[in-house]
């Protein structure tokens, strides 16, 4: 390796100073997901940095994604995906992949993952401790001339009812980082699959946490000419989508993001996955990266 200015180095160090202890003490929720969580060096770069985190003592809480590996072993097992406005139908049997994926294979990679580089994770489920208390989803079809919309059923599909802060605010007080797969519990002990997005939103705003960051496969908000949008308020996000800059798998991630920012999380961040060190960057650099969403 080419020889680094230590000048440089002792530059990047300072410059991280203020932002350490600004979050110091404080908790980031992570959603993972995408390219980060699936190609082998972005996944060990993203342990070593969540583990760099907690050691100048910020908390940071993942929430993890598994879409294409829950693809994966449904096409193994011989069952196609069935998707509704980009949710998963999920029936009985898809509900046991989901499970399986989400709470066993991916969620427990990514804690020896975390722990193989100095860490002390902890992998969990919404159904442990009743951490994601959720109900059924409800999926509106749009109404039709002289058509009154209809409920879509979804099969175990659901959304966030309540969340248990103190399972997670104990593990903090540890010194552990949770890791956590989207699989909620009803009231009636029935399992649901839910948004991974969703679910980091609600648990930013249940935790008060400082920030939220979202990684996904894009730089961010694009505008028109593919350029990165940042600094975005309610009212751009508003304008935006309204003349059709934004769109598609974007708009729910923003809402999630923009909802947790209502509800009192300070700021909240949709940033490229594929680039190596990406939270670093955008959590400890003046620079940042991403788009950044604000009240």
């Amino acid at each position: 390796m080419p020889a680094t200015d230590p000048n440089q180095i002792a530059h990047i160090l300072t410059e991280a100073l203020p932002y350490i202890q600004r979050y110091s003490g404080k908790t980031i929720v992570i959603k993972y997901g995408g390219n980060a969580m699936t190609d082998e060096d972005l996944k060990r770069s993203f342990a070593r940095d969540v583990v760099l985190l907690k050691q100048v003592g910020i908390n940071p809480v993942i929430v993890h994604g598994g879409g294409p590996q829950i693809g994966s072993l449904l096409e193994k097992i011989g069952k196609k995906s069935h998707f509704i406005e980009g949710m998963r139908v999920t029936d009985s049997e898809t509900m046991d992949v989901v499970q399986m994926v989400l709470g066993g294979l991916v969620n427990k990679q990514i804690v020896s993952d975390i722990n193989l580089a100095g860490g002390r994770a902890i992998g969990l489920t919404g159904k442990d401790g009743k951490l994601i208390l959720a109900k059924k989803l409800e999926l509106k079809s749009k109404a039709q001339e002289q058509q009154p919309s209809e409920i879509i059923d979804l099969g175990h599909v659901g959304t966030v009812n309540k969340i248990n802060a103190g399972i997670v605010r104990l593990l903090e007080s540890e010194k552990y980082i949770p890791v956590i797969a989207p699989v909620g519990v009803g009231d009636d002990g029935a399992s649901y699959n839910i948004n991974a997005d969703l679910v980091a939103g609600e648990m930013a705003a249940t935790l008060g946490a400082e920030r939220l960051l979202l990684l996904t496969n894009t730089p961010g908000v694009l505008d028109k000419q593919g350029e990165l949008l940042t600094g975005l308020s309610k009212e751009d996000i508003q304008r935006l989508t309204d003349d059709g800059t934004i769109q598609g798998g974007m708009l729910p991630k923003i809402q999630c993001a923009l909802d947790a920012v209502a509800a009192g999380t300070q700021s909240a961040c949709i940033i490229d996955g594929r680039v190596p060190h990406a939270v670093l960057l955008e959590l400890l650099t003046d620079e940042g990266m991403g788009t950044l969403l604000k009240q």
